[in-house]
């Protein structure tokens, strides 16, 4: 059990770690230095052995890592090792688009119920094997299905008040596709995904390119 305080910076590096390494053991690579796994990543090797010393010691110096080893080592720290089964919340365009997109299954994150408060929704099939429920069942099928994240597609007016009703329901984390920054208790885990926001931080960068080549 890792009882150290791990910086939140550092937790939402070990996915892209998990993702290299999985690459890496596709490619048929056993042995991976954090020299190599810092190009892979442009990070520096000293920032990768920092941010796994926070979780033990995976290699011998001047040795590397054990591809396969640190990939499920880290999994389990990730809680990769289990399936966590999810909800959707919205299933207009971009709900719909989430539901089908083929990469949360694989993953371990199954979409077991989706709803909408548009009534024309309710009872339409979408995904392979869902029906849409009414936002009045959120309860009862986050019960029945144990649920504990909550993908919320929906009008950014809205996301606060579904929000909310999730919390009520007992679901411990939310992805947020809003464009809104919603507030939540301390024992929810949330993380909104913003297109717009990547690619204002982009044109930062983008304008001083751009220039200098005028």
């Amino acid at each position: 059990m890792i009882t150290v305080q791990v910086p939140e910076v550092v937790v939402l590096r070990l996915p892209l770690y998990v993702r290299a390494l999985t690459q890496l053991a596709d490619d048929g690579i056993e042995v991976v230095s954090s020299q190599q796994l810092g190009r892979r990543l442009q990070m520096t090797p000293a920032q990768i052995r920092k941010d796994l010393s926070y979780f033990g010691r995976f290699g011998k110096q001047g040795r590397g890592y054990k591809v396969e080893f640190l990939m499920r080592e880290l999994g389990q720290i990730l809680g990769l090792d289990r399936r966590w089964n999810t909800c959707l919340v919205g299933v207009g365009r971009l709900g719909r688009a989430i539901i089908n997109y083929p990469g949360f299954a694989p993953e371990g994150f199954n979409i077991l119920a989706a709803l909408d408060s548009d009534l024309t929704q309710i009872n339409t099939p979408v995904g392979d094997h869902l029906i849409v429920q009414p936002m009045g069942n959120l309860g009862a099928e986050i019960r029945r299905h144990e649920i504990v994240i909550a993908i919320v597609a929906v009008p950014a007016a809205q996301t606060q008040t579904v929000i909310d009703e999730l919390v009520k329901s007992d679901i411990k984390g939310i992805l947020n596709y809003a464009p809104v920054a919603p507030q939540v208790p301390m024992n929810v885990v949330l993380r909104n995904i913003d297109p717009v926001l990547s690619l204002q931080s982009m044109t930062y960068y983008l304008r001083d390119m751009l220039e200098g080549e005028s």
